[in-house]
C-alpha cells in the first residue's frame, strides 16, 4: 500500500514538473520574442541615425519584411503597393516589362520562361539563362523583388540585360520594354488532323479557349480527328484554378492535385468531374525545364491517370503553393503555406516531371541524294493511280517547314498519329 502510494506522489511530481517546466520555456520563449523585438526596435533607430544617407521609416521596415520572408524560401516575400498591382494585372494577362518569370538561384535571377511573342522571347532569352547585371549593375544582393522592379519600367524604354548560360559565352542583351498582352492560349489543327494546343500561361478563362480549341477541331476533323498536342513548354504557371480546370477537362474521375501544409487537416483535394471532352483520343503533353507550377500540376494530373503521354524534357520543379495576403493601403505579403502533390502522391517540388519520353531539342535536317533514283511514276507510259483520295489525304499528312524545325513537337504528332493507329487497329480486331 505504501508502495503505491509512494508511486501515485512520485507520478504527481512527475507530472508537476513537466507541467511547470512547460509553462516556464513557454514564458521563456515569449521573454526571447519580446526581446528579438526590443533588438529589432534597438537595429531601426541605430540605422536611422547612423546611416550614411536619410533613410525612412516606411524603406527601412517594408525590407525588413521582404527580408524576413524571402529569407524563408525564394517564392516569398513583400510586395509593395505598385508590386501587388503588377502581379494582379499579370494574372490577367495584361502588363507592362520584358515578359519573363523569373526566380533567384544562387545570389542570381535565373529565367524560368520567357512568355510567347514578348521582348524578352523575341530577344532570344530561354528557360535557365541567368541574369547577372541589369543596366551595368549586378544583381548579387538584391532581393527578388528589386530585381523585377529594376527589369520593369515605362514602356517603350530600354534595359540592358547580361547573361550567363550554360556551355556559352556571356552574352548582353538590349530590350525594348513593352506593354505586354499575353494570347495564353493558340490551337491549330495540324495536317496531320491533330489539334495543337499552345498555352504559354495560366491566366483567366484559360479552360474555355481550350474548350473551344477542341470543338473547333471537332467541328473540322470530324471522324478523322486523331488527338491532341498540348504544348506548356515555357509556361511559367499561373493560376490553380485554371490548371485544375483544364485537367478536369480531359479526366472522368479522380484527384487532380492536392495541396499539403504543414497542418495535416488542411490537406486540401481538386477532384475531377465527370466527362472526357476529347472522348478518350490520344493525347500528348509537351513539358521542358521552362515549365513550371500550373503546368507541371496538368502534366502531373494526366501522367498519373495514364491519359496523356508526357514527352520532352524533365520540367522546373515549382511544387509550393504562395497565399498572397492584402495588407490594407501596404501592398500585400506573398508567403509559401503548402506544397502540391500529384495523384500518385508524388511531391512536385524540386523535383519536377519526369517525361514519359525524354526528347531533347534538336534540328531535323533533309539529307540531299545524289543517286539516280527513279520511281514507278517516272517511267515512260505508267499507270496512273485510280486512288486520288488517297494521293490527296497523303499530301495532306506531309508537315509544315515550321513543324519540322521543332524536332520535339515533330515527335509529339508522330506520337499521336501512332496512337491513334494503335487504337483503330485494336477496335478493328
Amino acid at each position: 500500500m505504501k508502495k503505491s502510494k509512494l508511486l501515485f506522489i512520485a507520478l504527481f511530481a512527475g507530472l508537476l514538473f513537466s507541467a511547470t517546466n512547460a509553462v516556464a520555456k513557454e514564458k521563456k520563449d515569449d521573454a526571447d520574442t519580446y526581446e528579438l523585438l526590443n533588438l529589432f526596435g534597438e537595429v531601426l533607430e541605430r540605422t536611422k541615425v547612423s546611416y550614411v544617407e536619410e533613410v525612412t521609416d516606411k524603406k527601412l521596415i517594408e525590407s525588413a519584411i521582404n527580408g524576413m520572408l524571402s529569407s524563408l524560401d525564394p517564392h516569398s516575400g513583400y510586395l509593395d503597393a505598385e508590386g501587388f498591382k503588377y502581379m494582379s494585372e499579370q494574372t490577367k494577362g495584361k502588363f507592362g516589362g520584358l515578359g519573363i518569370e523569373v526566380t533567384m538561384d544562387n545570389g542570381l535571377v535565373k529565367v524560368v520562361s520567357p512568355i510567347d511573342d514578348t521582348p524578352a522571347a523575341k530577344a532570344g532569352l530561354k528557360a535557365g539563362d541567368y541574369i547577372t547585371n541589369i543596366d551595368d549593375e549586378t544583381v548579387v544582393g538584391m532581393t527578388l523583388n528589386e530585381a523585377v522592379s529594376k527589369l520593369r519600367g515605362k514602356i517603350g524604354t530600354k534595359v540592358k540585360l547580361s547573361i550567363r548560360r550554360v556551355n556559352s559565352k556571356p552574352i548582353e542583351v538590349t530590350i525594348v520594354r513593352q506593354e505586354i498582352k499575353i494570347q495564353s492560349v493558340k490551337s491549330e489543327v495540324k495536317e496531320d488532323a491533330i489539334s495543337y494546343i499552345r498555352i504559354s500561361s495560366f491566366t483567366e478563362d484559360i479552360d474555355k479557349s481550350v474548350t473551344e480549341a477542341i470543338e473547333k477541331a471537332k467541328k473540322k476533323l470530324k471522324n478523322e480527328f486523331l488527338g491532341i498536342v498540348i504544348d506548356v513548354r515555357n509556361n511559367p504557371g499561373g493560376l490553380l484554378d485554371q490548371a485544375v480546370a483544364v485537367s478536369d477537362l480531359f479526366l472522368e474521375k479522380g484527384e487532380i492535385v492536392s495541396t499539403r501544409s504543414r497542418n495535416e487537416s488542411d490537406t486540401v483535394k481538386f477532384m475531377a468531374t465527370e466527362g472526357d471532352i476529347a472522348k478518350g483520343l490520344p493525347i500528348v503533353v509537351l513539358i521542358n525545364e521552362g515549365s513550371a507550377s500550373a503546368s507541371e500540376i496538368l502534366a502531373g494530373a494526366l501522367q498519373d491517370h495514364h491519359r496523356a503521354i508526357i514527352l520532352g524534357e524533365k520540367s522546373f520543379g515549382k511544387g509550393s503553393v504562395q497565399t498572397v495576403i492584402p495588407l490594407r493601403d501596404y501592398g500585400a505579403m506573398r508567403i509559401t503555406t503548402a506544397r502540391y502533390y500529384t495523384p500518385s502522391g508524388r511531391s512536385i517540388q524540386a523535383k519536377g516531371i519526369e517525361p514519359d519520353i525524354e526528347v531533347k531539342p534538336a534540328k531535323v535536317e533533309e539529307l540531299e541524294s545524289y543517286a539516280l533514283n527513279i520511281s514507278e511514276a517516272e517511267l515512260k507510259n505508267a499507270l496512273k493511280n485510280d486512288n486520288e483520295e488517297s494521293n490527296e489525304k497523303s499530301k495532306k499528312n506531309k508537315k509544315s517547314k515550321e513543324d519540322l524545325e521543332d524536332y520535339q513537337l515533330t515527335r509529339a504528332l508522330d506520337l499521336v498519329k501512332a496512337l491513334a493507329l494503335y487504337a483503330n487497329t485494336s477496335n478493328q480486331e
